[in-house]
């Protein structure tokens, strides 16, 4: 028994009619939710005597697969919203944590900044009075004056955001370069108003 009749018995109809049946479905450009398969499911079949099977492209389900398929799909769907919750979530208190952060890296950057500031200023008042050899202060002086050496690392991008800050922004203080002990080393200088400026106020 070949294929035609097993599948003409299966559907109770003349193997005649059946086979008009595959004619028609192989030849209509419909989707018709039939798929006619071969010995090769990979090759598509285009004449009736290649066809061992069919296959429905819309299989019908029972009310409990029906059920079980849609609460499936329903709780990976509610699992995938969970999950992406939790992650927006967590990135929402990651840049609120880096927010905070930023701000207190730069309040205390304004700090330093004013404490450079009073320590060079007092430096060069200390100089005017013959308490100082130099009127100039070395950088890392300053730093060492200020920040203690078990906070000097964890203290390093705020006392580099200080300097550049005070280089860029801060014309009361005159970097220089100076020789000092026979090492060439960076220096900060207080500058003075001059007395042409003070004569216009």
């Amino acid at each position: 028994m070949d294929a035609q009749e097993y599948l003409a018995n299966v559907t109770s109809s003349s193997s005649a009619k059946f086979e008009a049946a595959l004619t028609w479905i192989l030849s209509s450009n419909k989707d018709v939710g039939i798929w006619l398969k071969g010995e090769d499911p990979s090759e598509l079949v285009t004449t009736v005597d290649k066809v061992v099977c069919l296959e429905s492209a819309r299989p019908r389900m029972g009310v409990g697969c029906r059920l079980s398929r849609a609460l499936l799909t329903a709780l990976t769907n509610v699992l995938i919203f969970f999950w992406c919750l939790a992650f927006l979530w967590g990135l929402l208190i990651l840049l609120k944590y880096r927010w905070r952060k930023l701000e207190e890296e730069e309040q205390a950057m304004y700090e330093m900044v004013k404490k450079i500031i009073d320590v060079v200023q007092d430096h060069y008042v200390d100089w005017e009075q013959d308490m100082e050899r130099y009127p100039y202060v070395g950088i890392l002086h300053v730093r060492d004056t200020l920040i203690p050496p078990q906070s000097r690392r964890r203290m390093k991008r705020v006392w580099d955001r200080a300097v550049e800050f005070l280089a860029s922004n801060e014309s009361r203080i005159q970097t220089e370069s100076h020789r000092v002990a026979g090492e060439d080393m960076l220096v900060w200088r207080w500058t003075k108003p001059s007395s042409f400026s003070d004569s216009e106020r």
